[in-house]
């Protein structure tokens, strides 16, 4: 039987996209995705909580989140949860991150209102509605040994 690894997220960009080109020539960019919820307890208390997420954006779809995606900004993002581990001064550390095949860019154009969803997937092309198919990045072992920054936190 196979299994289904699906992530699906609404959140506000924490901080800037930080990208890099890896010694591949690959195009990562890596966004800080808070999702909060809110619940009322027992005892009648509006209870906030706040989730920070590590996801990253492959190729030419890391390079609209560079050139679109701003601290603050609501996006949909849609992928695979990816846990990895790497040495760092001899301890191995462990990070769960999403890898994003999927994004939709939320919220108002230009600060009048109107609202304008972008969706872009890892073709790098606006995706129109017809479209279903997702296609995944293509990412091997090397790659994801250069994403070691030494950052095991997800913010």
């Amino acid at each position: 039987m196979a299994g289904l690894n699906k992530v699906m997220l609404i959140g506000n960009v924490g901080a800037d996209p930080e990208v890099r080109n890896l010694e591949s020539g690959v195009t990562v960019a890596t966004v800080r995705l808070a999702t909060n919820e809110s619940y009322t307890n027992k005892d009648g208390n509006k209870i906030e909580k706040v989730e920070w997420h590590r996801v990253n954006f492959w190729r030419g779809l890391a390079q609209v989140v560079e050139k679109y995606v701003k601290k603050g900004d609501p996006i949909f993002v849609e992928g695979r949860i990816r846990n990895r581990s790497y040495e760092q001064d001899g301890v191995t550390k462990y990070t769960t991150e999403i890898e994003a095949e999927n994004m939709v860019m939320l919220g108002s154009k230009g600060g009048q209102g109107n609202t304008e969803n972008t969706n872009y997937q890892n073709n790098q092309k606006p995706v129109t509605k017809t479209e279903n198919s997702v296609q995944t990045p293509e990412v091997g072992y090397n790659d994801i040994s250069e994403l070691n920054d030494g950052d095991d936190l997800p913010f």
